[in-house]
């Protein structure tokens, strides 16, 4: 089995667009610079199971039902071509529930004490397990994301191409390989249309970066 882990191109979220206009998370969309990232993805991708003899009879292209992730796997699929493709609800963003779409200093004026609480966990080596009023901790996400590996392991599918958001990725990692809520903390979040690999080398399984474009759109050794 090979996992391409992808995060999705540049929205007006991460541009803080959105948090003028205030549309809810699942519709906020890619910017024309996320669109031009997910080609230059679709790109990569195509080269890179080209020169890796990658078969694809038996794929498939799992995606988050969000807006952004929809956008970017469509881009992406023009360049592979993949003929299954799939939703799955566990793919989602981490909710962010009354914090979304607002900018740090205005979370504190409207919920001080919602955001009090909140930062007495991350401060204190919490961040996996601290909850966002009315949304999710990483935790919830992690608990999601197990689900998701037990549908996989039942497919059977040989390569998976699966279309997020950071937090999601980073905990199908972390369930995968059995990592701790310390290395969550300490895991980076990934760039946006950035590429991570899990596959099996000498029966051993491993994974890392193969591609990720503010390091300059190069191949980067994998752990």
């Amino acid at each position: 089995m090979k996992i391409f882990l992808i995060r999705h191109g540049e929205s007006m979220q991460n541009t803080k667009e959105n948090y003028s206009i205030g549309l809810p998370d699942h519709i906020v969309y890619l910017t024309e610079q996320g669109k031009e990232e997910a080609e230059q993805a679709g790109e990569f991708l195509k080269k890179y199971i080209e020169e890796n003899n990658i078969d694809l009879s038996n794929s498939v292209m799992w995606v988050s039902p969000y807006t952004r992730t929809r956008q970017t796997a469509r881009i992406i699929n023009k360049h592979l071509g993949i003929e299954k493709v799939k939703e799955d609800i566990t793919l989602i963003e981490q909710r962010y529930g009354l914090f979304s779409d607002k900018e740090i200093e205005r979370i504190k004026e409207l919920y001080p004490d919602e955001f009090a609480h909140y930062d007495n966990y991350y401060q204190n080596e919490g961040r996996f397990y601290a909850v966002l009023p009315q949304g999710e901790a990483p935790f919830d996400v992690a608990l999601r994301t197990k689900q998701f590996l037990e549908t996989i392991y039942r497919d059977k599918e040989d390569v998976l191409f699966v279309l997020s958001h950071g937090t999601v990725i980073k905990t199908i990692i972390m369930n995968f390989f059995h990592y701790s809520p310390e290395w969550y903390s300490s895991e980076p979040t990934m760039s946006n249309c950035s590429i991570r690999l899990i596959e099996s080398e000498n029966k051993e399984n491993i994974e890392g970066y193969i591609y990720n474009p503010p390091k300059g759109k190069q191949l980067i050794k994998r752990r």
